[in-house]
């Protein structure tokens, strides 16, 4: 389990926690970090007086090391950048583009910047940016998708880059990661698992949809906008893609799910709620506590990985 990854980071596990809007606060981070892994904040699109706060309460909580992911389509995302650096946060993940633009004053200050990225050509390009690792996420994850699934997306940018490679996307056991570090990756991202940490602040409702829900169970709302995102179905997702097949214009769309992560997350809506999650929800049995989690996907993949080695 000692990776370039577990090196660069200052964690004892190569597992990196994602930073899901609302789902990812100081509470689970903390805890993940805890646990041995990586714990994320992710700041979405949520004010940056919010996100400064999130971060010194996760500072109350854990002395390891936790990182911010930073959607960088947030017009906010300049703010939080800055705040990152004032925070003295050690490492950042990115979304929805390039972070070029905060590459220079992040670097200056010590932050590790690990991109997320859907393809080989956007590895490379972060590469040469001067990123220190990257997230190849595969088609499989909740949110906000690409196109390529983990399966086939981690070698190729393991081969493309020299530097250290995340795979995410269908990760959520010791066989995923033992998968994931025979592909060629040095770790491993995972959101839908954390979901249902006991640590985790999402409503006991959402947490239950994880835990029942099939392998068959997520489909992918957004196609006809660019923006494909992949959920639990359920009432909203159904009337959504009702609406695009229709036709419905961007601003229709839209409305229609306006605050529906909120709803689901906060409120415990998993009617009208948009309940992200990832194709890996089928594998998600129980609720467990951070440590709970991290203690039995290590074991797992260190058995198949010492076993593989004839050990």
């Amino acid at each position: 389990m000692n990776t370039r990854i577990t090196k660069l980071l200052g964690i004892k596990y190569p597992v990196i926690q994602g930073g899901m809007a609302w789902v990812a606060e100081y509470h689970l981070a903390a805890a993940v970090s805890n646990a041995g892994g990586l714990g994320l904040i992710g700041a979405a699109s949520a004010p940056p007086d919010v996100v400064r706060e999130q971060i010194r309460e996760a500072k109350k909580l854990t002395d390891r090391p936790f990182g911010v992911n930073v959607m960088l389509l947030n017009p906010n995302a300049p703010e939080v950048a800055q705040i990152v650096i004032e925070e003295g946060v050690k490492v950042v993940t990115t979304g929805a583009g390039s972070p070029a633009q905060f590459m220079e004053a992040w670097k200056a200050a010590g932050v590790i910047v690990i991109p997320v990225v859907a393809s080989v050509a956007m590895a490379k390009m972060m590469q040469r940016a001067g990123a220190d690792a990257v997230v190849a996420e595969g088609m499989e994850s909740g949110g906000h998708i690409g196109s390529q699934t983990t399966m086939t997306l981690t070698p190729q940018i393991v081969d493309a880059i020299e530097i250290p490679v995340i795979a995410a996307g269908g990760i959520a056991d010791g066989r995923g990661i033992a998968a994931a570090m025979m592909l060629g990756a040095e770790g491993v991202q995972m959101g839908t698992r954390f979901i249902v940490a006991k640590e985790s602040v999402v409503h006991q409702n959402y947490k239950e949809r994880v835990v029942k829900a099939k392998d068959i169970d997520t489909e992918i709302t957004g196609a006809s906008t660019g923006h494909p995102i992949r959920v639990l179905r359920n009432k909203m997702s159904r009337e959504y893609l009702k609406m695009e097949k229709e036709g419905a214009t961007f601003e229709e769309l839209e409305q229609l799910t306006l605050g529906s992560l909120r709803k689901a997350v906060i409120d415990g809506d998993v009617v009208n709620g948009s309940l992200m999650a990832g194709q890996s929800a089928g594998l998600v049995k129980k609720q467990q506590s951070c440590h709970e989690i991290m203690e039995e996907i290590v074991t797992e993949a260190e058995a198949l990985l010492n076993n593989r080695n004839g050990e």
